[in-house]
């Protein structure tokens, strides 16, 4: 029998003008039932952002990339999500929503270890 789980994650992506649909991905968030697990790590690449749009409002998206950050890590971190179990969490995060960060579609795998698996999506998507 193998210990690896699946899993599904989705990119979080910044779009500093929805009308461009222009995007820098910004981080990624990690669900696995089997584990009790979601996860999400952010990097924001700056210069990339602002490539795209000079004005963006950079406070702003730092703010809501560690506002996902919190609502997967529970607690009072997460505010009014801070009760749901973690996959209600990571199904209300990958909603679709036309705000300055968005999710992108959910794609699944096999891990053995979901919190190294989210470093590795970072590392190869984000980052």
């Amino acid at each position: 029998m193998s210990d690896r789980h699946v899993f599904e994650y989705a990119l979080l992506r910044v779009v500093p003008r929805v009308e461009r649909g222009e995007c820098v991905n910004a981080g990624v968030l990690v669900y696995c039932r089997a584990a009790s697990y979601v996860g999400a790590r952010t990097h924001l690449d700056e210069s990339r952002l602002l490539a795209l749009d000079p004005h963006v409002d950079l406070p702003g998206v730092r703010a809501a990339l560690r506002a996902v950050e919190g609502v997967c890590a529970g607690g009072g971190a997460a505010g009014q999500a801070a009760g749901d179990d973690p996959g209600r969490r990571f199904r209300w995060l990958i909603a679709p929503r036309s705000t300055i960060v968005q999710p992108g579609p959910v794609h699944t795998g096999l891990t053995t270890d979901p919190a190294a698996e989210t470093e590795r999506l970072l590392a190869l998507l984000v980052r």
